[in-house]
Formats: structure tokens, sequence, C-alpha cells
């Protein structure tokens, strides 16, 4: 999966937008935040279009694994922190975020790791912290494909089972909607707001 958002960093970049549906969701935050709130993009990519919308608003770190997605969000937003890590081991202390938004990374990672992943989240967000993450809404242990090039993996659960595991996490869900893939017409997400209690 690094090798391959490596590869692609530039071309994934280019086919996002910035006013896409899920896009739009990040709203979501904005309506519930003081300015300035410390916010981390976990999946952070290239740092478009998610990091450079939030960056408008709040003080934003973003995380990836991928060395030249980093490198092109560091580039790309010089105003906004922007570290090397692997969202399965996040390095950051508890009770450090006022929110976190994390935009197709949880669905490469392998179902049977996205417990601990939630719990994490959970671990790194200030008491009443939001977080508004994309989730799988179909039972998909694993699949491999080819995407912009390069061969990527899926894994998740359904939205019934996703729901429940952020529940079971530690928060309380205060929305979820369905929203199409802006790059993939037949693909679709479950998105969620939920927050720490």
């Amino acid at each position: 999966m690094r090798d391959g958002y490596n590869k692609i960093a530039s071309k994934y970049a280019a086919r996002r937008t910035a006013t896409s549906e899920d896009i739009q969701l990040l709203n979501l935050l904005v309506a519930r935040l003081p300015l300035r709130a410390k916010v981390l993009d976990a999946g952070c990519g290239s740092g478009y279009p998610v990091s450079q919308f939030l960056s408008q608003y709040f003080q934003i770190t973003g995380v990836d694994f991928a060395e030249e997605q980093i490198r092109l969000a560091k580039t790309n937003l010089p105003e906004s922190t922007f570290v090397s890590g692997d969202l399965t081991k996040m390095p950051f202390k508890e009770d450090v975020f006022d929110a976190l938004v994390s935009y197709y990374a949880i669905i490469h990672v392998p179902r049977q790791q996205h417990s601990t992943l939630l719990i994490d989240f959970h671990r790194i967000l200030k008491t009443g912290g939001l977080a508004l993450l994309c989730l799988g809404i179909g039972d998909l242990p694993e699949d491999t494909a080819d995407y912009l090039g390069t061969e990527m993996l899926w894994s998740h659960y359904d939205k019934e089972t996703n729901l429940r595991m952020m529940k079971q996490s530690g928060f309380s869900l205060l929305w979820s909607k369905v929203v199409e893939d802006p790059i993939d017409a037949h693909a679709a997400h479950l998105f969620v707001l939920g927050q720490k209690v």
C-alpha cells in the first residue's frame, strides 16, 4: 500500500476535487468546533483536498505512511504539520486532538485491525472530541485490484458492523450517511461522525 500510494501520489491528487460531496461533509466539523481547534487528518495523503479545506479553520496535523504523499502535503500546506506514520501505530499522546478525520484510509487497513484502530483514535481525542470517518458499507474480508496503475488492497466490514464497532470503541454516533466515491461512480462509502464520550 505504501509503495502504491507513493507511486500514484500526484495522479491521485489530480483526480480529487474540493467540491465533491465527501469534502462538503467537513462542514460538520466547522459547525461544531471553535476556530483554531486541533484537528488530525489521519491518512492525509497529499493534503488535498481534506487538510487544505480544514486548514482554513483549524490547526491541522496530517499523518500518512507514504513518504511522497507527505512531501507533497508539506509543499502544498507549509503552515500545517505533516508527519510520517502508520494509522495502526499512531505516534501521538492521549487527549491531544479536538477532532480527527480519516478519508479513504481505514478501508485499506486489514479489517481485523479496525477495532484496535478505532480505540486508538478514541485515545488521542480529547473528551468530547469528534471523529469523521470513512468506512466500508459492505462485507469485504479482502480484495486487491488495480487502482490508477498500481495494486491496492481493500478490507472492511458492513455498515451495521462498523456502526457497532464505533460504539464499542467509546464513540457516541452523531450522524452517518452513505456517500458515492468521488472518483469511482460504482463505489460508495459509509461516513460516520462520532464523539468521544
